[in-house]
């Protein structure tokens, strides 16, 4: 393959394409990439992405509104896909079909795959949250089976890895689910020969994130998902797990054919760490820190309410006593650590429990982080999402993921395509 051409689906501001073309820009062609928020009127990601990286190939529309047959044949489809319900059931009208489809945007994915056909991509590189391998809460697993088995019905290989970016050295303590999937005759499927070779030396994850076992602590041999009866995605949604008295996926994993082998697995990661203190701004970038991001005396006594410990006595609206518990946190953040996740409220003045707050090394003075800061713990560019408010640009980074993540797994890729 002398170039992997690819489609970027849920875009937001481009973190797929950031880490794919340090991976490779020679290599990595992005042809086509969709980003629409049902939300808001004024598209704010979509104009960040088109202001970076141009109108051309771009589609800022509902992705359900668009036909397959508009979209480009592609060789990889990658997508940070939102984590919703993803429970299905059948229709009382047809034998054949799905309804319910309550995680509308993984459906629509699947069905961009199945319309293409025998053009359909040879990998997928996909990207949730880390709590979707245990969804729903009251049938652990479901979803994550659902994807896994669908993907399968479409004709596919598919391997996960829960990741913590900070474990390889990345600046930011952010934990996120990421999935591969091959088609079948591709290379990449070609290469798979024992199931847990592939998870612990010779895969993509394992080479570009190595791992060493949890203790021996989980069986070599495979788990079906349908547990050996002919069961559709219908049944599986209603049956897989349905006593909950099981953790069937654990942070590492392959599926072949409706089997999955499934480990607990540590990093094992020897070189250096980027830490809070090394992305913090110095020189010349401190033009960029304002008055608005340094924390006021008549506030701080809320910072320190909400980041604190607390045992509370409280009524409900029925006048019922209880105690509300919540653990203190560090605070201000420390700098001689990976910071904590970005969450989407992480921008704008209003004291808040989960927004950084770190004391200045320059001044020592206590302040939030600035929009260049949040941009530097996901890795992308410096000033990548300028342009935007500083509120609107901090939501970016709370919804976006660690480049260096998708840059490491598009080498690893890119050395067995080409």
């Amino acid at each position: 393959m002398r170039e992997c051409k690819v489609i970027e689906l849920f875009a937001g501001v481009g973190g797929f394409r950031i880490g794919l073309d340090r991976a490779g820009s020679d290599f990595y062609k992005t042809i086509w990439s969709n980003q629409f928020e049902p939300s808001t009127k004024i598209q704010h990601a979509s104009r960040t992405y088109t202001a970076r990286f141009g109108e051309e190939g771009h589609v800022n529309m509902d992705i359900a509104k668009v036909q397959t047959a508009d979209i480009p044949n592609h060789d990889m489809l990658v997508g940070g896909f939102p984590c919703q319900d993803y429970s299905v059931a059948r229709t009382l009208s047809q034998a054949v079909g799905l309804e319910g489809k309550k995680g509308v945007l993984w459906w629509e994915i699947h069905r961009i795959i199945k319309e293409k056909g025998e053009n359909k991509p040879q990998i997928l590189f996909l990207e949730n949250v880390d709590r979707l391998v245990q969804s729903p809460a009251q049938q652990r697993g479901r979803d994550f089976a659902i994807i896994l088995q669908s993907l399968s019905d479409l004709g596919y290989i598919v391997e996960w890895r829960i990741i913590n970016a900070a474990d390889y050295g990345m600046p930011q303590r952010r934990r996120r689910t990421y999935i591969l999937a091959y088609s079948k005759d591709s290379v990449i499927a070609k290469q798979i020969k024992d199931p847990t070779d592939w998870i612990f030396t010779t895969g993509i994850f394992a080479t570009a994130f190595p791992v060493e076992d949890y203790q021996n602590a989980f069986p070599l041999f495979p788990t079906s998902l349908k547990n050996g009866e002919n069961k559709d995605l219908a049944d599986l949604s209603v049956e897989f797990n349905k006593l909950n008295k099981t953790k069937p996926f654990e942070n590492s994993g392959l599926m072949i054919d409706g089997e999955y082998f499934t480990y607990k697995t540590n990093p094992l990661y020897t070189g250096e760490e980027t830490l809070l203190s090394d992305i913090i701004v110095k020189g010349d970038d401190r033009r960029f820190l304002s008055e608005d991001f340094y924390i006021s005396d008549s506030d701080l006594p809320k910072w320190e309410y909400l980041k604190g410990a607390k045992h509370e006595e409280r009524k409900t609206k029925n006048g019922n006593v209880f105690f509300y518990n919540e653990g203190g946190m560090v605070f201000p953040d420390l700098l001689d650590r990976p910071s904590r996740t970005i969450i989407t409220s992480e921008g704008g003045k209003t004291p808040s429990r989960f927004k950084h707050v770190i004391k200045d090394p320059i001044d020592g003075r206590l302040r939030r982080l600035i929009p260049l800061e949040l941009e530097r713990l996901n890795m992308f560019p410096d000033h990548h999402t300028i342009g935007e408010n500083d509120t609107k640009r901090a939501f970016f980074m709370g919804n976006a993921l660690v480049c260096g993540i998708v840059t490491k797994i598009g080498e690893e890729i890119y050395s067995r395509l080409k």
